[in-house]
């Protein structure tokens, strides 16, 4: 095969896409923003895994609630019942605090995480 020489225009033309898409500024403006996308889909993720935790406690909770209010309506006992309710109840309010402060932890995080437009 002959040796074939390569049209300048073509090489001017990928030099220039090289250059426009390859230096330094463009590099790093790219890698923040993958990590910027990242660390989003991280925090969208604990929160998903929080909404889960919050649903399978009230899940939980309700069920130990009924659990309780049978064993009340078979004994008679009603201040041993209004304290599993009360202990219950303190657990879906801890597990809703849980969920909000990740949440807002979540939302802090990704808020504060350099994007790449800096």
């Amino acid at each position: 095969m002959a040796n074939q020489m390569v049209n300048p225009q073509i090489m001017n033309s990928i030099q220039a896409v090289q250059q426009a898409t390859l230096t330094g500024d463009i590099i790093r403006h790219s890698g923040a923003g993958k990590a910027y996308q990242s660390v989003s889909q991280s925090a969208a993720i604990a929160i998903q895994d929080a909404t889960d935790q919050l649903r399978n406690m009230n899940t939980i909770s309700t069920t130990a609630a009924g659990v309780a209010v049978s064993q009340m309506l078979a004994t008679g006992n009603a201040d041993e019942c209004a304290k599993v309710l009360a202990q219950i109840q303190g657990l879906v309010t801890a597990s809703a605090e849980s969920f909000k402060t990740i949440g807002e932890n979540a939302g802090t995080v990704v808020k504060n995480f350099p994007s790449g437009d800096e």
